[in-house]
């Protein structure tokens, strides 16, 4: 089968592989979509964490269910799915506590193993998401907008409450599309206009700032009559941009980090207790941050495929990811098709 490999930072090649077999508990996925994501921009790049190459990348996908491993799963077989990433071992405090996102011994297809940039990918039953109403391209985005989706949970965010999310990539959209889901007031703040056009005409949110073009902490004083946020979401993988958001939280205010970088992040620590400030980080996503993404998307509230703005075949990967890594490009989502 065909596969793309990135086997060094900036490098991505073809590979022709044997076709999985799927064992007991494990189902044969025909990949039909994947998303591009940042996780997989960082590691063409260099920049990821947890990451090793060579490594197949994927773990944003949507495929059809052609083969299992146990008689009593046949139904799947036919099926349309989105794929849980984030294989968990069950065992540990983590896991025991429901919090599979941040297992101990964690394994992220498309990360830690070898993900589904490919036209075949063995993944455990247990992992799948089915639904017989949401299209290839929706079960595609349907990790991307969880990551969001749990960001928000974190947050505890509440009706009226100002919610300021930095970074107006997929992840931030879904952030914005959440934090208005629970009532928040929602300032999106990016260098990008043409992304901060997306969120005003295409999500509706209810402010927009452009730090180049103002001061961004002077302006939300003025929209919050001076109480800054109640929750600021970092989506921006940047290291200064993440640093200044602290300035962003009101008092007694949450910082949620979504982004993650290699670097050391730092805050002033009068400023902080001043506040009392809670500084949150959020891993990945839950199923049951994926149950709301489906419920949402199933009833139509969330601009899910709006998000994708480019389109290519799983053999162009090689020559196009460069240009997906470039914002010049005007790339939010790209989606890779496999058609058979």
């Amino acid at each position: 089968m065909r596969s793309i490999v990135c086997t060094r930072p900036g490098l991505m090649e073809h590979d022709d592989r044997e076709t999985p077999v799927c064992g007991a508990g494990e189902a044969l996925l025909r990949i039909r979509r994947i998303g591009i994501c940042g996780t997989d921009i960082h590691a063409f790049g260099g920049n990821q964490p947890y990451f090793a190459y060579p490594r197949v990348l994927g773990h944003e996908l949507a495929g059809e269910v052609v083969q299992v491993g146990d008689s009593h799963n046949q139904a799947l077989v036919g099926q349309s799915a989105s794929v849980i990433p984030y294989l968990h071992c069950g065992e540990c405090r983590a896991c025991q506590r429901g919090l599979t996102n941040c297992c101990q011994r964690i394994k992220v297809i498309g990360v830690h193993r070898d993900g589904g940039m490919c036209d075949m990918l063995v993944v455990p039953v247990d992992h799948l998401m089915l639904s017989p109403t949401l299209s290839l391209d929706q079960l595609a985005l349907m990790e991307c907008l969880a990551i969001g989706a749990h960001a928000v949970r974190r947050s505890a965010l509440a009706q009226g409450e100002w919610a300021v999310v930095v970074g107006a990539g997929p992840i931030g959209i879904g952030v914005a599309q959440f934090a208005r889901e629970c009532g928040a007031r929602v300032v999106v703040v990016d260098t990008n206009e043409q992304r901060l056009a997306f969120c005003r005409e295409t999500l509706h949110v209810d402010h927009t700032l452009n730090p180049l073009q103002h001061d961004t902490l002077a302006q939300l004083e003025t929209l919050s009559d001076g109480a800054l946020a109640d929750a600021v979401f970092d989506a921006t993988g940047n290291p200064e941009a993440m640093q200044q958001g602290f300035d962003l939280v009101g008092q007694a205010g949450r910082y949620v980090l979504v982004s993650i970088v290699k670097a050391d992040i730092t805050f002033h620590d009068p400023d902080f207790h001043r506040k009392e400030m809670t500084l949150l980080s959020s891993r990945n996503a839950t199923r049951e941050d994926f149950t709301w993404v489906s419920t949402l998307m199933e009833a139509g509230r969330l601009q899910d495929t709006a998000m994708i703005t480019h389109r290519e075949e799983l053999d162009a990967v090689p020559e196009r990811m460069s240009a997906w890594c470039d914002p010049a490009t005007g790339v939010i989502k790209a989606m890779i098709h496999l058609d058979y």
